[in-house]
């Protein structure tokens, strides 16, 4: 136990897997925590007189089952070999470990997800300024940035890491900024999987060296990110982890990005579960989420690149109008659009087999799939590259608009829908499409040189299972021929050699052959012992037989036996120099396959859009979204077949119709009304066509929403307070860029608490000049209808609903208007409460209304108990001025506000 003592103070906070023989083997508390999490047997195993400690282990064999395990359960593993045979071992066998894997930073197959990044981040705070890095060391990816303190929540969520280095001393600003406390980190069950790590790390002179070490530069300036003090710790810090616990070569992390958070959509925590854009809230799988819907990508690394683009929508309008132009590009080319994709299901993942070639593990099978990839990006770039100039492509044929029910199939030949141009349905004349593709095909890179030198090497026919020589291709190296000779015509050469001896000897029974414990030999039977020439060796003494072997047999037994090994050997140095020399071309490769996924997630892009029938949308810098007959994308291919989704409109603006106050029933659609006009607005930005006849849609800077209810029993949250955080996070957070979805604010409290907070979140989004953002509210506070009188910038709307034979239908259309009735008691009825219950309720209904309607009579209840009057308008304008921190210019803004109040 001393040797596994020394090495487990090396790793104190990781699970030790010892080998030991032909068993991985773990004790003390790593048994326990290993027994439990894999589901085996924990024993004892002596430790001196004294005392026993608990043991786990498992085969060596299993290690691709075991630890998988271990790491999604957010375990870090340390991975101890045995560094020599132990049958050659003078004491106690060497061991080290050889690897660490940890959530963050692994490259197994089993544990990473095909379709999605698998990123490593750090976090090094100063003062209200953040570094941020993250880094897939699967992919190569690597980027840093430096953001606000309260920014960084946010950007956590975005990025999505599995692991997350935090400084060891100033652990506890992190807790408190990620809103964790201390005793969230130390199991496994957590989203995120927080590394303590020495305080020393975060140093800038030390990150600098760690990184311009690994680029093979003088200094940072070439990636844009010498100044980013902060970001450089950070990402110094990840470089570190990567270095100690890789134990390998890091090559194909070849550079560093700036991540500018500014150029995307935040999109909040509670608004990514709430539009339910890659996980599902019921399910918590991909079911039933928008990237359910979208992802017809072929390639794992356009998977990846859908879920980043998902993740983060962009803000730039001429970005996203060139994703939408390609789109469009591969959306009126049909043929074109479904030859690239049939070619893009040859590529391999690019990015992955590269790290696996650089840090050793990527097998022949792997180098192969890696000629085959690149040889068919050569063919795609031909493909696509011949037929740009002749096809009909620009954005003609286009639809902005559509009859959503036109079931006409989608037609190759633009100059067949000359009829729909002419009613003006389709944008023409734009060629940016074209130019864009074509862009991305000039930066296809073609190398034949490498392609070749794998052909040369490696035996594809071998691997295709076509032929049995090896691995290595005949004529490459002429000792290994030599070796492989030997080895493959050995029993050709025994055979020759019997005869040979048989006529030499005059013993016509004389046999050679094999066995495990003797080898070669000689067999000649007792009644010829006579004729046995002089240069027999007595090797073994039968019944009936005796057993000899020569030197000539010797010598090629010796060299049978040392042919398998040094075959083993060439081959594997050949390998080793074919990695080396892949990696030359480590920066060529990512180029490629970083442009092969775009390719692939807009050729998806285009085939949803024709086959869901969505439309070009306008992308503009105004603050307008109009919306002609939306479809929320994800519902209506939930749809029984044969039953059509009702479409509605919007119109949002910060002008006229800045807050759409939205009534109607439970069950009605109003939450699906506000996640589809948030889904619509998100897939615009994303570069992707809309469901919808007709989209223009005005670039929104972030998407708030605030839907459902639920306790946050962990944190000893109620439903109310849930409610208040999310609702405070949008009212301090949004600008008059910003998309609100709000839905049911102030149900967890009383009636008329509900409404007043309701009523007063509402008058702040419409009075607050800093945010003032396009909001749309459903309720069922029909109190607050009468905003609508007050402010001018308030729309009522509601959801149609009709009645028939005491029944009620919804009829999922949205209107100008205000809901006379909640219907609560007939969707009771409808979800199949007792008769007598629902019955009751008319009865207690009835009383309630005629009790409130007396009160009215009475005078009192009210509106005017929500108005304020102008005093004190005046008295809150006053109350919000803090004057250590106001500036002249807010100082000016406020005596203006007082002075419109006045007018």
């Amino acid at each position: 136990m001393r040797q596994y003592r020394k090495i487990k103070e090396r790793y104190p906070e990781m699970i030790l897997l010892f080998r030991m023989g032909d068993f991985f083997e773990t004790f003390e508390d790593d048994a326990v925590t290993t027994s439990r999490v894999l589901g085996i047997t924990l024993t004892k195993r002596a430790n001196g007189a004294a005392s026993e400690v608990p043991l786990a282990g498992f085969p060596h064999h299993a290690l691709d089952n075991y630890l998988p395990k271990l790491v999604k359960a957010g375990y870090r593993v340390a991975i101890c070999e045995q560094l020599e045979d132990p049958k050659f071992a003078k004491g106690i066998v060497k061991r080290d470990v050889v690897e660490v894997v940890t959530p963050g930073a692994n490259f197994s197959e089993k544990i990473l997800s095909q379709k999605s990044n698998n990123f490593l981040a750090a976090i090094y705070i100063k003062n209200e300024k953040c570094g941020f890095s993250f880094c897939d060391v699967s992919t190569g990816e690597f980027s840093t940035s430096e953001i606000h303190i309260g920014q960084l929540k946010d950007q956590i969520e975005i990025i999505s890491p599995s692991e997350i280095l935090i400084p060891k001393r100033s652990k506890e600003k992190v807790y408190e900024t990620l809103d964790y406390s201390s005793h969230d980190i130390t199991t496994s069950a957590k989203k995120y999987i927080l590394t303590k790590v020495d305080d020393w790390i975060y140093n800038i002179d030390y990150a600098r060296e760690l990184l311009t070490n690994q680029f093979g530069t003088q200094s940072l300036k070439g990636f844009g990110i010498e100044d980013m003090h902060e970001g450089i710790v950070a990402a110094g810090v990840i470089m570190n982890y990567l270095n100690e616990t890789q134990k390998n070569n890091l090559s194909h992390i070849k550079k560093i990005t700036v991540y500018d958070y500014k150029d995307y959509i935040i999109l909040d925590p509670a608004t990514k579960r709430n539009l339910e854009i890659t996980t599902s809230i019921s399910e918590g799988g991909r079911e039933g989420t928008l990237i359910s819907v979208l992802d017809k990508t072929i390639t794992a690394m356009g998977g990846r690149l859908l879920k980043k683009w998902i993740s983060r929508p962009l803000k730039i309008k001429n970005q996203i109008e060139k994703r939408l132009q390609v789109v469009g590009f591969f959306y009126n080319n049909k043929n074109l659009r479904k030859k690239t994709a049939e070619e893009l299901k040859s590529i391999a993942d690019l990015e992955r087999l590269l790290s696996k070639t650089a840090t050793g593990k990527s097998v022949p099978r792997d180098i192969l799939q890696l000629k085959y990839s690149l040889k068919k990006i050569s063919e795609i770039k031909k493909l696509i590259y011949n037929n740009i100039g002749l096809l009909k492509s620009q954005t003609e044929g286009i639809p902005i608009h559509r009859d959503q029910y036109d079931e006409g199939a989608e037609r190759d030949n633009i100059s067949e829908r000359s009829d729909e141009k002419e009613a003006g349905n389709y944008i023409t004349g734009g060629g940016q499409g074209e130019k864009f593709l074509k862009q991305l095909c000039e930066s296809l890179v073609e190398l034949p040189d490498l392609t070749n030198r794998i052909e040369s090497v490696i035996n594809d026919n071998y691997l295709l299972g076509k032929d049995t020589y090896g691995i290595i291709n005949k004529g490459f190296n002429s000792e290994l021929d030599e070796l492989k000779d030997i080895f493959i015509n050995g029993k050709t050469w025994i055979e020759n050699y019997q005869s040979k001896e048989r006529k030499r000897t005059g013993i016509s029974s004389l046999k050679v052959d094999y066995n495990k414990i003797f080898g070669y030999y000689i067999e000649v039977t007792k009644p010829n012992l006579d004729k046995v020439p002089a240069d027999y060796i007595r090797k073994q003494t039968l019944v009936n037989t005796e057993r000899y072997i020569t030197e000539e047999l010797k010598s090629y037994e010796d060299k049978i036996f040392n042919s398998e090994e040094r075959i083993n050997k060439i081959e594997n140095e050949i390998l080793s120099e074919l990695r080396i020399y892949i990696l030359n071309y480590t920066e060529q490769i990512q180029k490629n396959a970083q442009i092969t996924a775009m390719i692939d997630v807009l050729v998806s892009f285009a085939e949803i859009s024709s086959q869901n029938k969505y439309t070009l949308p306008e992308i503009n810098e105004s603050d307008k979204i109009i919306i002609k007959e939306g479809r929320h994308p994800v519902i209506e291919k939930l749809l029984p077949a044969g039953e059509k989704y009702i479409p509605n409109d919007t119109e949002s603006d910060t002008g006229k119709n800045q807050i759409l106050i939205l009534t109607g029933p439970n069950m009605s659609g109003k939450s699906s009304y506000l996640r589809q006009v948030g889904l619509i607005v998100l897939l615009a930005q994303i570069g992707c066509f809309v469901p919808a006849k007709k989209a223009s849609i005005g670039i929104v800077d972030k998407v708030f929403t605030r839907v459902g209810a639920s306790d946050n029993i962990a944190k000893g949250e109620s439903t109310f307070l849930v409610e208040m955080h999310e609702a405070a996070n949008i009212l301090n957070n949004a600008t008059t860029k910003s998309l609100i979805l709000l839905d049911e604010i102030g149900r967890g409290t009383s009636t008329y608490d509900g409404i007043s907070i309701a009523w007063a979140i509402t008058e702040y989004l419409h009075e607050n000049q800093s945010v003032r953002a396009k909001t749309l509210f459903a309720t069922h506070y029909h109190e607050l209808n009468s905003l609508a009188v007050k402010y001018d910038r308030i729309k009522n709307y509601r959801v149609e609903v009709r009645e028939y034979n005491d029944k009620i239908i919804f009829l999922r259309k949205i209107s100008e208007g205000t809901a006379d009735h909640s219907y609560g008691i007939e969707v009771a009825k409808m979800a199949g409460l007792p008769e007598s219950v629902t019955n009751r309720a008319k009865e207690i209904l009835r009383h309630f209304e005629e009790k409130e309607a007396r009160r009215r009579n009475a005078d009192e209840f009210q509106i005017s108990l929500f108005e304020i009057t102008e005093d004190e308008r005046y008295s809150r304008l006053l109350d919000e001025i803090d004057l250590d921190k106001i500036t002249p210019i807010e100082a000016l803004n406020k005596l203006k506000e007082l002075k419109d109040l006045k007018n």
